[in-house]
C-alpha cells in the first residue's frame, strides 16, 4: 500500500486513476444543497470515477434501504450527514449497522458538527469514518483509500 503526505495532491490522483477503475457508487445522504454541489464538484474535479445518488431526509435514507433486495444495488460509500430532516444521520447510521444485510456498506459521516457529542455517537454507532465539513479531496480520498484498504 502507497503511502502519502496530505500535500500531495498528485499523488491522490495517480494512485486513485490506477485503484479504482470502475466508478463507485456513493450514496450521499445530505440535505442541504450547497453541500450536494460542494461533495459532487470535489469528485469531479479530481477525476475521482463515480456515480452519485443523492437522498435529502432520513426516512427517505431508510426507505431506500429497506427497497434495496440485490448486493448489485448497493453503494460502494455511503457519505452521511448527521443533521437529516425527518430522521437523523444517527438514526440512519444505526439503521445500516443493525442490519445483517447492509452492515457491511461503508459509512463515513459527512457533517458540519464537530461535537465530540456527535464523533463518539457516530464511532459508538460504527461509521467507518467521520469528516467535519467542508471537506477537501485529499481528506475524502483518504477516508476511501482506508475502507478500500479492509476490504
Amino acid at each position: 500500500m502507497a503511502t502519502f503526505q496530505c500535500g500531495r495532491r498528485e499523488h491522490f490522483l495517480l494512485y486513485y486513476t490506477k485503484m479504482i477503475k470502475e466508478k463507485q457508487h456513493i450514496l450521499l445522504i445530505e440535505d442541504n444543497p450547497g453541500d450536494i454541489l460542494l461533495t459532487t464538484e470535489i469528485l469531479e474535479e479530481n477525476k475521482f470515477p463515480f456515480h452519485l445518488e443523492v437522498i435529502r431526509d432520513g426516512h427517505e435514507a431508510i426507505h431506500f434501504f429497506e427497497s434495496i433486495n440485490k448486493k448489485d444495488f448497493w453503494p460502494d460509500f455511503v457519505l452521511l450527514d448527521i443533521n437529516l430532516p425527518k430522521k437523523s444521520g444517527h438514526d440512519v447510521l444505526q439503521y445500516i449497522k443493525k442490519s445483517e444485510k447492509l452492515r457491511s456498506v461503508p459509512v463515513i459521516m459527512l457533517t458540519s458538527s464537530s461535537s465530540e457529542r456527535d464523533i463518539l455517537a457516530s464511532y459508538k454507532y460504527y461509521a467507518d469514518g467521520y469528516l467535519v465539513k467542508p471537506v477537501d479531496y485529499t481528506e475524502l480520498m483518504i477516508a476511501f483509500d482506508k475502507i478500500i484498504a479492509q476490504r
